[in-house]
């Protein structure tokens, strides 16, 4: 994955006051009422990524840790002897994890 670096800096954050000016009570004005609040201007948009990555997470959680028919199966085999160990297998997956990590 590659991302794009710019030269410049970002503006500057400015304040943004929205209207203000008449919510506010001039000095020795009336106050008896409440000053109402601004509305908030904060939004959250998800990328289509974030979506999918969200999705998946919730697919993967529901999911159990361990595969129960699989243990039985090999569980099985172990137990009547029928369970064939290739060595040349091992090897080869273990020779094609260390590629991957760099070694």
């Amino acid at each position: 994955m590659t991302q794009k670096i710019e030269g410049s800096l970002p503006a500057a954050a400015t304040l943004r006051t929205g209207n203000v000016a008449g919510k506010i009570s001039q000095a020795g004005g009336d106050r008896s009422s409440p000053v109402a609040a601004t509305e908030a201007s904060d939004s959250l948009r998800l990328t289509g990524e974030a979506t999918g990555l969200q999705s998946l997470q919730k697919e993967l959680s529901s999911a159990p840790a361990v595969d129960q028919s699989r243990v039985q199966a090999v569980r099985e085999s172990l137990q009547n002897g029928s369970y064939q160990i290739n060595p040349d297998a091992i090897a080869s997956r273990m020779i094609d994890l260390d590629q991957q990590l760099g070694g």
